[in-house]
Formats: structure tokens, sequence, C-alpha cells
């Protein structure tokens, strides 16, 4: 889900801002941008995220400033590389003149304040405590789209009960149209010699291995156990995303099961696209659910 947070903080002469942005992504996708000199402090860092975070591609900044003049760097390959492009271009226009240092060293990137992690446990602490402070007003925004998240994933899944329900009244239907099914093949090949009791035995056998009963029940309880776990307050996307891919196997056994028919029985068809759409939209939503 996504999400934005900064806090600041200080710590002696040194001033700090954490930002952190969150975007979907199915598993943990941590990438840092600290002063050089953290390697110590990253790995508390990616501790800290892996245990309060469970999906997203998260992006932390972690930038300094010091109350004291820093140490200030020149970049002399852009500059070289200014210089070089201005005597070119006077060559060629055939203009004299030479580069303002000055001005090159207004352009942004020349001139860099390098500014290092100060070392100690006292300010591994306290950037620890903002980084537990960033992260929970991370997640108070993830959780208010989480919880939009939720409301449409329930209407979605009341959809797909009427669905459900409105296939069931259809399975008699299924039934008759098999029935007429065999008994027009059987009158083609066998003409007036063809046997009633015969027709409807092979009918009968053929509605109840397309029966599509146990899917509808199972259906249904899929559909109820993911309500039921919207409500939980544990990590519970891999779990939905599992129950998606039982219904999807429901939904497609329907499918086959009464594939071929005609008349009124047509309308499972139908209803069971319909479903697998909102079984497909859903699973979009739940990659990103914790």
């Amino acid at each position: 889900m996504t999400g934005y947070a900064q806090v600041k903080g200080q710590h002696g002469d040194t001033a700090f801002t954490i930002s952190l942005k969150s975007v979907n992504h199915r598993f943990l996708d941590l990438h840092l941008r600290m002063p050089s000199n953290s390697d110590a402090l990253e790995q508390k860092v990616r501790r800290i995220f892996k245990e309060r975070l469970h999906r997203g591609h998260i992006e932390l900044t972690l930038t300094l400033e010091r109350s004291e003049a820093a140490a200030v760097s020149v970049n002399r390959e852009l500059v070289a590389g200014y210089v070089h492009a201005f005597r070119r271009a006077a060559e060629e226009l055939g203009i004299s003149g030479e580069p303002d240092l000055n001005a090159i060293f207004r352009i942004n990137g020349v001139l860099v304040a390098a500014v290092e992690m100060p070392q100690g446990e006292a300010m591994e602490a306290v950037l620890s405590a903002k980084m537990e402070e960033a992260i929970v007003l991370l997640n108070a925004m993830r959780a208010h789209e989480g919880e939009g998240m939720a409301r449409e994933l329930r209407e979605r899944m009341k959809q797909m009960e009427r669905t459900t329900i409105e296939i069931e009244k259809f399975r008699g239907a299924v039934l008759k149209a098999y029935l007429e099914k065999v008994q027009s093949r059987m009158q083609e090949l066998l003409g007036a010699q063809a046997d009633p009791d015969r027709i409807l035995q092979e009918a009968a056998m053929l509605a109840e291995r397309s029966d599509i009963q146990e899917e509808i029940v199972r259906m249904k309880t899929h559909i109820s156990h993911f309500l039921g776990l919207l409500g939980d307050g544990d990590e519970v996307g891999k779990k939905l995303d599992f129950l998606l891919q039982e219904m999807s196997r429901e939904a497609n056994t329907m499918l086959s099961k009464t594939s071929g028919v005609a008349g009124e029985a047509l309308r499972i068809t139908e209803l069971g696209l319909a479903l697998k759409s909102d079984i497909e939209k859903s699973r979009e939503q739940v990659q990103n659910i914790e």
C-alpha cells in the first residue's frame, strides 16, 4: 500500500530528516539512501523495518545537516566538463573568452558539502527511535488506504456471493439440458428404437458427473472465510490470496462441468465468467495487503 512519512530530529550539532515513501509490492523491498559511513546503522535499520513491515516497496532517505561549517569538496569532473564545453563552443563560434569559475561554482552539484554520519551508540539510538516514529506515521497512512481497499473487497465478495446464489438457481436447468442433449443424440443414432429409460439413465449419469453443488458450497465457504479475515488485524494478505486461488479453481470447475449446455443452463457460463472477473480484480488488490 502507498504512504509517505517524514520526521526530523537532532543529536548534538547534527540535525537530520528521515523520509519514507511506500508503494505497492508483493514482498518487502527496501531501498535505503543514507550518508556515507552508515554501514552499521544500515543493518539495524533493515532489521527494524523487517520486524515492522511485511510488504511494499519502501524508500528511506536519511539526510544530515551540521550546524558547524562542513567540509566542502569540488566535483572536478563536472567542472572540467563545463570548462571543456565552454572552450569548444567558443572555438566553434569564433569568439574569445574564458569560463568564469564563480559562475561554474554556482551550478548545482559542483560544490558538495560532505556530511558524514556521526559515530556512536547515542546517535544510533536517537535515529532508531525516529525510524520507529516514521514507521508509525507511514503505517497510519497505509492503514487508511487499507480500510478503503477492505471496503471495496467486501463489496466485491458480496457481489460474488449473490452471483453464486444465482448460479445455484440454475442447477436444475443443467439436468434438463443434459436430458435433452442425450435424448437428441440417442434418437439421432437409434431413431424410434431409442429406449426412454436408457435415455434417462444416461442423462442422470451425465448430470451427476456435471453436478456443481459441491463447488457452490465451497465457493460460499471461501467467501465467508474471506470476509472473516478482512476483519482480522493480523497479517492476512497471503491467506486472502490463497482463498482467491481456491475460488478461481471452483469457478473454473463450474465452467468446465457445465460447458456445452444450452438453453437456460447457459446462464451459468455467463455467471461463472463474472465470478472469475471479480476474483481476478480481487487478486490484484490482495497482492498489496499485508
